[in-house]
This record gives structure tokens, sequence and C-alpha cells, in this order.
């Protein structure tokens, strides 16, 4: 299909992945995907409010120090039916975006970084020859995507997922988490069900809103562990000992999660071939042979009873972390096998650069109609991808409880109310809360360098 795009094409923006059209889905587009269900989803359901709060970052309010042009200087992209896009859309108020999004009914809605000068006006200032309509502001984002695994599940390819492989997710939630909190000192976190395959995150501190590309890559470098290409991914665990980061992970969430999901839901040593892709981690050639002649007896044996996956995986690992054991980096090789097959794999680009778009939380993904909700790392083992809303699902519930004027009644009345109710109460409102209070801090250090300038 030809895109057509509402805007030039010579702007350059990055969007994290084009939707893909309705006419082109895997389901049938009434089962999962109605554009008359998301008309009427947009008009009853989507939280406009929250989302203009979350984009003001307190800068709606009328204390003094506030910045008036923020919102109508951030960006929203716009995935029309038949893949059209209208990019560099900006607005000046709640109402605005409203009714924007009522009247365009966008299969997919990214939002993109706070500019300069308004995203809609950039060619009346591209007039003047300066480089006025540059990116100042953008959460630090991170995309990750359950097909980036394709490697290791043997349970599902592509975007296809299930409950033996979600668990991925929910290890890649954790890791990251505990890190950007932790290492970092990031509080306001947001993590995103992507609708389909994978989930998102938004860190809208303040300090992390306003890393340049630089800090954003080297951020997104320290989460790095993998070498070569896609097709070729291995894990480098370098130097003697494992950066404590690596360390905690390991420790805290990786090799537990390895052993009690990974191993037994995906049958990591069931066949031959599964087997020989683990040996082909391990660098010495003499320890295959004898993990192979091993993994024989125990397939010729009528008595074991142990499940396969668990008996193997102990015995590589007595084999390779025994005392008498002295061949160099075998050791560590456990490591690296458990690392391999349980760390989070990140779409890098995606943090790195500031001016990337990236699918606003609420939305409805075109392919499995599932609404994009919130998931709360701390009891994110407790997320099931398959009981997510979808927009039939909401259609039936507003149905069976009756339509009401109150909008916030009807959220109440659908299984997205409680998706709201954590996005409101987790996130959103200390997140606000801290906004306002460096505001305050901003204008009056502004007040007291004016004073100071004028010698009082």
């Amino acid at each position: 299909m030809t895109t057509q795009e509402a805007t030039s094409s010579g702007d350059d923006m990055q969007i994290d992945r084009p939707a893909v059209p309705v006419a082109n889905s895997e389901m049938a587009a009434d089962e999962v995907f109605n554009p008359d269900h998301l008309k009427f989803y947009y008009g009853k359901l989507f939280p406009y409010a929250d989302l203009y709060k979350w984009m003001c970052y307190g800068h709606d309010g009328k204390h003094p120090g506030c910045d008036q042009s923020y919102f109508s200087r951030r960006e929203f992209s716009f995935t029309l039916e038949n893949d059209i896009y209208l990019r560099f859309q900006s607005f000046n108020s709640v109402l605005e975006l409203q009714n924007s999004i009522r009247n365009n009914c966008p299969f997919k809605i990214d939002i993109g970084p706070v500019y300069t000068v308004n995203p809609a006006k950039r060619h009346a200032y591209a007039q003047t020859g300066d480089n006025v309509f540059t990116p100042v502001e953008r959460e630090l984002v991170f995309d990750i995507d359950i097909s980036d695994y394709d490697d290791v599940r043997y349970c599902c390819s592509g975007a296809d997922v299930c409950l033996k492989c979600w668990p991925l997710m929910t290890a890649a939630i954790k890791v990251i988490d505990s890190a950007l909190r932790d290492d970092f000192g990031f509080n306001h976190i947001l993590w995103v069900f992507s609708g389909r395959r994978g989930v998102h995150c938004w860190v809208c501190d303040g300090k992390a809103r306003r890393l340049t590309n630089e800090q954003r890559a080297s951020v997104a470098d320290y989460f790095r562990v993998y070498k070569g290409n896609e097709n070729n991914q291995k894990v480098s665990l370098v130097g003697q000992a494992l950066h404590p980061f690596l360390v905690k992970a390991y420790s805290e969430v990786l090799r537990d999660f390895f052993e009690d999901n990974v191993l037994l839901n995906q049958e990591l040593f069931a066949t031959e071939d599964r087997c020989e892709n683990i040996l082909n981690l391990v660098p010495d050639e003499a320890t295959k042979s004898e993990l192979r002649g091993k993994w024989q007896d125990n397939k010729r044996s009528s008595n074991v009873k142990d499940d396969v996956n668990s008996v193997r995986w102990g015995q590589l690992k007595h084999l390779l972390q025994s005392g008498k054991n002295k061949t160099k980096g075998l050791r560590r090789c456990v490591e690296e096998i458990v690392f391999t097959y349980t760390y989070p794999r990140l779409d890098m680009e995606v943090s790195k650069h500031m001016n990337h778009l990236l699918k606003a939380p609420f939305c409805v993904h075109p392919k499995t109609g599932r609404v994009c909700v919130p998931i709360d790392p701390n009891c994110s083992e407790e997320f099931d991808p398959t009981t997510v809303p979808t927009l039939s699902k909401l259609m039936e519930e507003l149905n069976e409880g009756g339509l009401r004027s109150d909008a916030d009644n009807d959220l109440g009345g659908t299984s997205l109310g409680k998706s709201i109710s954590y996005f409101r109460s987790s996130f959103l409102q200390p997140l606000l809360k801290s906004c306002k209070e460096e505001i305050e801090r901003s204008h009056h250090a502004k007040i007291q360098q004016t004073k100071n300038s004028m010698g009082w």
C-alpha cells in the first residue's frame, strides 16, 4: 500500500513502527477492531484530560512560573485508516486535542518531543534561515518487543505471544525498572502494554526529559550486554567481575526466573536442536562432548522421573561450576546462558534519539483491538495480555451497563476503569506534584537571581 503523507517527506521524523492497516489484519476486523467502535471509544472512554495533564507537566496552572506555550509545542502524530500519516500535529488546549482525535479517529496516536516552537507552525520559522525548530524535551523511552526473543522462545514467533513467553516481558520490566530507579534515581516511570507484542517505558522525571541525545545513548548503552547483529546475538559479559547492576539483575531476577519459568515453559533441553543451542554458548569442546554423553545417557535411561530440562540444566551447571574445572571462562558461562535467554532486549535506537515517536498510552492496537493499558511494575508478573480490554469487550460492557452522561461513570463500569485509576493515582498524581514543586523552585530561583543582579 502506498503511504500517503499529510506533510512534506523532507521532515526528519522517526516512528516506532508503522501501523498495520485493518484490511491486512490476520483476524477478522469485526471481531477485534471496528472503526465504528473506535469512534465510540474516542467519544466516551478515551482519557483526554489525563493525557493533557500529563503532557503539560504542571504548566497548565496559573502559577507565574508556568510556561503557557509548553503543551502547544508538543508534537502529536496521527496514523489514519489506509496508513495516512498526519505528522507534527499540535494543540493549544485539551479541547483542541479532543476535537481533533474525535474528528480524525486515528488508528494510532504517537507522541513526539516538545520543540522550541509550535510544530504546526514550523514552516513559518524555517523561512528565517535559522535552525529554530529543534526538540528541547522528550521523555526517556524504551521499547521492548517479544519478537526480538524469537531465537530463545519455542512456543511462539513473530508478533504472536502466549502466557508461556510473555513472562520474558515481566523479567524485562523488573530489571529495567529497578535500574532506572536505583541506579539513575528516576521516580516517575510509566510502563505500558503495546497492545500486542511488547511493552513501552516512559521515564518522565524532569532530568530525564531534558537529556541530550548523547546522554540518552549513554543510558541505553548502560543496559547493553549483547554484541553481534540481530541474527547472531551473543551475550558479552566482559571484565573480571560483573558490573553491580548485572549482579543484581542476575541474583534478584534472572537466575530464578530462568530456572523456575523459562527453562520449563520453553523446554530448553527437550530436543537435540535445543540442547545444541545451549551447547553453542559453551566455548570448550571437551566440556560440550562430556555433556552430550551425559544427555544421551539420560535419553536412554527409563528410570529418570525428573523433568529432563531440570536434570540437564543441573548437569551443565555442575560441570561448568565445579572446582575441578579450570578452563578459562567456563564458570561465567552459566551466567551468560541465563542472560542470553532472559535479559531484556531493547530497541536501542528508540531510546537514543529525542525525536523518536512512540505510541500513546490508551491507544487501541489495530491488529488485536486491545487497549494499550499501563502495567504496574510492582506486580507485573500478574499482568495477562490476553485479558486486556478490547474495543468489542468495552462496547459490550457499556451496553450492559447503560450509557451515562458522565465519562468517569462510564469508565468505572468497564474493565478499563482499573487501568485509568492506576494511571491517575500511581503515576499522574505523584508526577504532577513533583512538577509543580519544580516549577515553584525554578521560579523562586529566577526571582532571586533577578534581585541579586539588581544589587538588592
